[in-house]
C-alpha cells in the first residue's frame, strides 16, 4: 500500500540513523577509555588501566586552578545569560515592540559571527574599559555567546504558552509581578533550564574567545586542554575531557528530570 513504508526503505532509515548516531558519539566514546590509560602516551591500544591522570588533575596546580576557573566563569556566564536571555524573550514577544525582528537578529548574532571576530573586538573594547585579563571580562564575553541559546529556548516556551492564561489572571486582579511569578514563570521554567544548560556547556567549551580576553589567572579548563595539547600531549587531557563530558551529562540529566517534574506538575488533574 502507498501509505506503508517498504521494508527496504525502513532498513535504510535504520541504517542511516545508526550511522549518524555512531558518527556523533564515536569521538566521545573514543576519548573516554584513554582517561584511564596507565601509559604516558595518548594512544591505543591500552595496555593497562589506571586512575593516575585524575590524580594529576588534582595535584597539578595549573589543572586544578583551571577547573575552578571554569566553574566560576561558567556559573557566572550562565546566570547572566539566563537572566538577560529570559528578559529579552519576554520583551520580544510583544507585538507592539518596533523593530522586534531586527532586535532579535541582533541578539542572535553571536551564534553566527566567528568567535575570532568577537574576540578581537572585545579585546580592543576591554582595553579601553579596563576589563582586560579580568574575571568580569571573561564572564561578560562568555555570556554574550550564551544569551542566544537562552533566548531561543525561552522563546519556544513562550510561543507554546496560551496567552489567555495571563489575561485571565490579570482580569481577576493579579498584578503583573504576580502573573509572572505564578503563571508565566512555571511555564517557561523548562525553557530557562534548557537554555541554562546550553549556556553552561557553551562557556565550558569556549576556547577562542577566552584566548583573546582572559589572562593567565583566568585560564579555563578548555584553554588549559588546548595549551596542553600544543605543548605536551598527555592522558591528563583525556581525564579532563572525561570530567567535562560526565559533568555535562549529569547537568543535562538533572535538567531533564526537572523538566519532566515541571511538566507533570503543570498537567491538569
Amino acid at each position: 500500500m502507498s501509505g506503508q513504508t517498504s521494508p527496504i526503505l525502513r532498513i535504510a532509515q535504520i541504517v542511516f540513523g545508526v550511522a549518524v548516531v555512531f558518527f556523533l558519539l564515536a569521538p566521545i566514546v573514543a576519548i573516554l577509555p584513554l582517561a584511564f590509560n596507565s601509559s604516558v602516551f595518548l594512544n591505543y591500544p591500552i595496555e593497562s588501566f589506571s586512575s593516575r591522570w585524575f590524580g594529576e588533575l588534582q595535584s597539578n596546580d595549573m589543572w586544578r586552578r583551571s577547573i575552578v576557573n571554569s566553574l566560576i566563569i561558567g556559573s557566572g556566564a550562565t546566570i547572566v545569560a539566563t537572566v538577560l536571555g529570559t528578559l529579552a524573550a519576554l520583551g520580544l514577544r510583544s507585538s507592539q515592540l518596533p523593530f522586534a525582528s531586527a532586535i532579535r537578529t541582533t541578539f542572535l548574532m553571536p551564534m553566527v559571527v566567528p568567535a575570532v571576530v568577537l574576540g578581537v573586538g572585545m579585546q580592543m573594547l576591554y582595553g579601553r574599559l579596563g576589563l582586560a585579563n579580568s574575571y568580569l571580562g571573561v564572564v561578560v564575553a562568555h555570556a554574550v555567546l550564551c544569551i542566544p541559546f537562552v533566548l531561543v529556548s525561552v522563546s519556544g516556551s513562550l510561543n507554546a504558552m496560551d496567552p489567555w492564561l495571563e489575561r485571565a489572571a490579570s482580569s481577576l486582579g493579579a498584578s503583573p509581578t504576580r502573573v509572572f511569578r505564578r503563571i508565566t514563570m512555571p511555564i517557561i521554567m523548562p525553557g530557562m533550564l534548557t537554555g541554562a544548560v546550553f549556556a553552561f556547556a557553551t562557556s565550558l567549551d569556549e576556547v577562542v574567545l577566552t584566548l583573546f580576553v582572559a589572562g593567565p589567572n583566568q585560564r579555563t579548563l578548555a584553554r588549559q586542554m588546548f595549551a596542553s595539547i600544543r605543548e605536551n600531549i598527555s592522558p591528563a587531557v583525556a581525564a579532563a575531557a572525561f570530567l567535562m563530558i560526565v559533568g555535562t551529562l549529569c547537568i543535562a540529566g538533572l535538567v531533564g528530570f526537572l523538566r519532566w517534574r515541571s511538566q507533570k506538575t503543570l498537567k491538569p488533574a
